[in-house]
């Protein structure tokens, strides 16, 4: 168990590559606490992430279906991290690389124990899929909270944004551990909002 953390002292912009890993025994030590990234494939996950810690390139956007194989690990100075799960729904991933994914993302969600909750970038105008709601059974069984972006709200009207936030609040209503907000990489709508929930997640004990 380390020490509480503050939230003001958790410098999000400090956030450094430490790791690509492709097996659980290639992941960093269980010190610190966790938030992770996952998300559909082209949901702006990689964007979102980069706009919360205001590092552009940090987390890579590349499509190439060989890097959902990878967990990736940021670590903070603090010594916290953020890690950027496989994106999953690509439609070109062989099946055993599915398998692969359904196995290791399953391993990490249910059994490390720094993790302290998750980031789930949704596209606002497609909203919750049924990979999405698996990712989101899968944190409940584990008893993971979960906040999740609705992103690329920059492409919809206001009423549209409200019609979505309102779909996915009445999606969610029976999962107490979840939240959600609306978001944009693009125009910076909501980043200070989730930036504030990452730190808080982290500094949690």
């Amino acid at each position: 168990m380390t020490e509480p953390t503050s939230r003001a002292s958790i410098d999000l912009a400090s956030a450094r590559f430490v790791t690509s890993a492709h097996l659980p025994r290639q992941w960093p030590a269980p010190d610190g606490a966790e938030v992770a990234f996952a998300g559909r494939s082209n949901v702006g996950k990689s964007s979102a992430l980069n706009a919360i810690v205001r590092r552009k390139g940090l987390a890579k956007t590349s499509k190439t279906p060989g890097r959902t194989q990878q967990i990736v690990f940021f670590e903070l100075e603090s010594g916290h991290r953020l890690v950027d799960l496989p994106g999953y729904g690509f439609a070109r991933v062989p099946e055993a690389m599915r398998r692969h994914w359904e196995q290791t993302i399953s391993a990490y969600l249910s059994g490390r124990e720094p993790l302290r909750a998750l980031i789930l970038p949704v596209d606002s105008r497609r909203l919750l899929t049924p990979l999405d709601q698996q990712m989101l059974d899968w944190c409940a069984a584990a008893q993971l909270p979960v906040h999740i972006l609705l992103t690329k709200a920059d492409k919809l009207s206001r009423n549209q944004c409200g019609q979505a936030l309102l779909s996915v609040r009445n999606a969610i209503a029976m999962r107490a551990e979840t939240t959600v907000q609306l978001f944009s990489a693009h125009d910076r709508r909501g980043v200070d909002e989730a930036r504030e929930v990452v730190r808080s997640y982290l500094a949690s004990e």
